[in-house]
């Protein structure tokens, strides 16, 4: 599974929203309001479904689904 589809699906389970709801380039806080608090778990779950080194408040920064794709990528090279 790709790093995409496992965002996706972390995104599914934190926020119960399906995959064809997550666009791209839209922020998470618009889209679906997406607190600090929910981006701790999206965290929480994207470092599990991965195994990627990531702290729980890394991602707090992050607006969109792209950019978390991307901090991910970049750790997964490390």
């Amino acid at each position: 599974m790709s790093v995409e589809e496992k965002v996706k699906e972390t995104l599914n389970k934190v926020l119960d929203v399906e995959p064809s709801e997550i666009k791209p380039d839209e922020t998470l806080a618009a889209a679906f309001g997406v607190d600090s608090t929910e981006m701790v778990e999206i965290a929480v779950g994207l470092k599990k479904a991965l195994n990627v080194p990531i702290g729980d408040n890394e991602l707090k920064k992050t607006q969109t689904f792209n950019q978390i794709v991307e901090i991910l990528k970049a750790k997964g090279r490390q």
